[in-house]
């Protein structure tokens, strides 16, 4: 299984920006799709999560500006953000748990990163 990430770039704050995240290869069933972020010298915190029933969750400080979204028929996961501010500059890593086959456990894949920068 692969995840590719795209969608990063430098944005003035106040502006918006809209990742994407394919996920490929043998896969029975996504459950969980997630963004994460790693700010330099801090560590990586979850940003956002969507599971395969539609329950969503983010981060309080990403409340209000940032969309979690998935499309289940290309497997792919999309994060819309909104108002970005100096302070959400990261490697946001895109994170699903899966099956890759009907008897399967869960396991968790992660996506290389694509490198958001807010600044003026």
């Amino acid at each position: 299984v692969q995840l590719q990430a795209s969608g990063g770039g430098l944005v003035q704050p106040g502006g918006s920006l809209r990742l994407s995240c394919a996920a490929s290869g043998s896969i029975f069933s996504i459950y969980v799709m997630a963004w994460y972020r790693q700010a330099p010298g801090k560590q990586r915190e979850l940003v956002a999560v969507i599971t395969s029933d539609g329950s969503i969750s983010y981060a309080d400080s990403v409340k209000g500006r940032f969309t979690i979204s998935r499309d289940n028929a290309k497997n792919m996961v999309y994060l819309q953000m909104n108002s970005l501010k100096p302070e959400d500059t990261a490697v946001y890593h895109c994170n699903v748990r899966l099956k890759r086959f009907r008897f399967d456990g869960l396991q968790d894949y992660w996506g290389q990163g694509t490198l958001v920068t807010v600044s003026s």
